[in-house]
């Protein structure tokens, strides 16, 4: 295996590709827009940066990941020699399965589909195609480049052969790949995506300020980061993505997002991306000051 699709130049999409050319794989990155593209590679050239001024790689590692990378705003052109493709688009199943069915058509036969999703179904998703013994899920965390972890998803179809070769392919890449069943949410989110949204019940409720709950959570459970800004870091459209996905699938009230993220999300306070969320990132992307509506 060594031509490596991704689809999607965002942020995960971007990362994605940045860990496969670093690790000597040819990457094809598609994307709809050029302006996308331009920016996914201008963020991994900036990342690049930044391990070399760490002493992590040499200029010319930064150079021939770089090289490593071909750009598509074509899926077809860009599917028709891959072994593997990772489909990182926005979280939207409507989305998802308008790609997986044309994947499916222009990609060769023996190629692997995988999808970057962080709760949709695996089994929904394999269902558009005439392949979904070969589509599994690839869920890495953000940072790409940096987090080890690869939550690996298997489909209702899903074949052994498939689930280990992508086992072993994510450790080459120096990920840890942890195998898990296709459930709402997975593991990673149906964990951490109530969690998060207690932190804004709470917030809602009045129990205590945005920095008081992160602060809490942090000095008191020994996360690096609290729920809020955690939040803020993921997107709230995502975390409420996720919510929605997870709350129709299980059907359990205990799923349902708080009104004030589903009211923060229509006012475009979406967190980092949006400049503000529960704190402010006009003047720094740390979540130094509070967000003007919470105090």
């Amino acid at each position: 295996m060594k031509n490596i699709t991704v689809i999607g130049a965002g942020t995960m999409g971007n990362g994605i590709a940045h860990t496969f050319a670093q690790s000597g794989f040819n990457v094809s990155l598609v994307d709809i827009s050029q302006e996308n593209i331009d920016r996914g590679l201008g963020t991994i050239s900036k990342n690049l940066d930044r391990m070399i001024a760490k002493e992590k790689i040499t200029e010319a590692d930064k150079n021939e990941t770089l090289s490593n990378i071909s750009t598509f705003t074509d899926l077809k052109s860009g599917v028709e020699k891959a072994d593997l493709i990772v489909e990182a688009a926005t979280e939207n199943v409507d989305l998802k399965l308008k790609i997986f069915g044309q994947m499916d058509e222009f990609a060769p036969a023996d190629c692997i589909l995988s999808t970057n999703t962080s709760s949709i179904s695996i089994t929904q998703i394999a269902s558009v195609t005439k392949r979904p013994e070969k589509v599994i899920g690839m869920h890495f965390m953000n940072p790409v480049p940096i987090m080890k972890l690869v939550e690996i998803i298997r489909g209702y179809s899903t074949s052994d052969e498939v689930t280990t070769t992508i086992m072993e392919l994510s450790k080459q890449l120096g990920k840890t790949p942890t195998e898990v069943n296709d459930y709402p949410g997975f593991v990673a989110n149906r964990i951490l995506m109530p969690m998060i949204n207690e932190a804004i019940e709470t917030l809602y409720n009045g129990v205590a300020g945005v920095q008081e709950i992160d602060t809490v959570m942090k000095l008191g459970m020994a996360h690096p980061m609290g729920p809020l800004q955690l939040a803020d870091f993921i997107g709230l459209d995502v975390c409420l993505s996720i919510l929605n996905v997870m709350h129709d699938g299980f059907k359990n009230p205990k799923y349902a997002p708080c009104p004030l993220l589903v009211n923060m999300v229509m006012a475009g306070k979406k967190g980092v991306k949006s400049g503000e969320g529960f704190y402010d990132y006009s003047e720094s992307r740390k979540a130094e000051k509070v967000s003007a509506s919470f105090k």
